[in-house]
């Protein structure tokens, strides 16, 4: 998208452009016109799909001029930015069609909100078909909400994608607290308490908002609320996102109940994560016959070894022929950096970028999105350039 910023403050015009070059689709600053009167009196001749107008040093007389800039780029969008008491301001800027206000100092979270429904009234954002992605562990403690976590952050930093992160642990969720210190407003049990508000602004508006494409819906928060989350809420929830996000992953824990179950039976590909170690190939092998009794085709079942050491007494063959399954991913075992990126909630990849970890990964995003190391080295290249930098 398209945009002209009217402004005096350039902090402020970089501020809106580097938050804008970090949405999808990007938004583009054009040009940033000193005024009102700067804006009319020069033309684009390129006309923007925005316009970003921040009214701090914009004053009554001058106010006058947002009905001829309106004229000016009749297809646009106007978006006000204002700070403190601008009455009369306001209400000429309403008058002349102004769309969207927002406070300053800017908050990110709130402007990338009033950006989604710009793109949507400007046709700029296509429906999605998503694919909904389920990691689950075989036993406790096998690594499956770091993995969960920290690849839903590789998808939206190495990829681009859209990814939004669904905790779905029954009781004690802390999938949030891998990769944000930012305390949760609303919860999965909120959203499905008022379902019927259920669309892509509410769902965005519900979650942590990690980075501008890649947020999280945390688990309800009191187990008591979990009454009132039925398994056809769950249908809705997933309906949404697929058409909002590119990638929705779901972190489901080891409790299987009427809700997780849904989830599963929507999920493109369940990644069943495990370590290499008997008690984690016993439960395993449970689990998927769980999964086989409830009729899952072989090949959404995808298996994960966490904290893989090559040279043990199990191999990666012993396991396979227990499960009856393929190990299509191993992580490597790099106790120190995963530790140092859960202890901080910090993601890997911004902690650790040259971890084995951390391709590992990347290799994993790789092998999601059909993405060839041989064909493009992207990933990898954006991966390790920027930890040479």
């Amino acid at each position: 998208m398209k945009a002209l910023m009217i402004t005096r403050d350039a902090s402020l015009h970089d501020e809106i452009a580097a938050q804008g070059a970090a949405r999808m689709p990007v938004l583009r600053l054009l040009e940033r016109r000193s005024g009102l009167r700067d804006a009319v009196e020069r033309m684009l001749p390129e006309l923007p799909e925005l316009v970003i107008v921040d009214a701090s040093g914009i004053d009554a007389e001058e106010a006058d001029l947002f009905e001829r800039l309106a004229r000016q780029y009749p297809l646009a969008v106007l978006m006000l930015l204002t700070r403190g008491q601008q009455q009369d301001v306001l209400i000429r800027a309403m008058r002349a069609g102004m769309r969207e206000v927002l406070q300053l100092p800017l908050v990110h979270k709130a402007f990338h909100e009033a950006m989604d429904r710009v793109d949507i009234q400007a046709g700029v954002t296509q429906m999605r078909d998503g694919k909904v992605l389920a990691f689950i562990s075989c036993k406790g403690g096998s690594g499956a909400t770091f993995l969960s976590t920290n690849f839903s952050y590789a998808l939206a930093s190495l990829a681009g994608c859209k990814v939004l992160l669904i905790d779905l642990h029954g009781q004690f969720g802390d999938a949030t607290l891998y990769v944000s210190d930012q305390k949760p407003a609303m919860t999965l049990s909120d959203i499905c308490a008022q379902i019927a508000r259920m669309d892509g602004a509410f769902l965005a508006s519900c979650l942590v908002h990690i980075t501008p494409n890649f947020g999280v819906l945390a688990a309800a928060d009191d187990p008591a609320h979990k009454v009132d989350m039925q398994p056809e809420h769950m249908d809705r929830i997933l309906a949404v996102a697929r058409q909002h996000y590119d990638y929705i992953v779901l972190d489901v824990g080891r409790q299987i109940d009427a809700l997780s179950l849904r989830a599963l039976d929507n999920a493109d590909a369940i990644y069943p994560v495990l370590q290499l170690a008997l008690p984690d190939i016993r439960d395993g092998r449970r689990l998927l016959d769980i999964f086989r009794s409830l009729g899952y085709p072989g090949e959404r079942l995808r298996l994960i070894v966490n904290r893989y050491e090559k040279g043990g007494r199990l191999r990666l063959a012993d396991l396979e022929q227990a499960l009856g399954a393929e190990v299509v991913h191993t992580v490597p075992n790099d106790y120190t950096a995963a530790t140092d990126s859960v202890n901080q909630g910090i993601p890997l990849l911004q902690l650790s970028r040259t971890s084995a970890v951390a391709r590992s990964l990347a290799e994993l995003v790789e092998l999601v999105t059909a993405r060839r190391v041989t064909e493009s080295r992207g990933l990898f290249d954006r991966l390790f350039s920027r930890s040479e930098a």
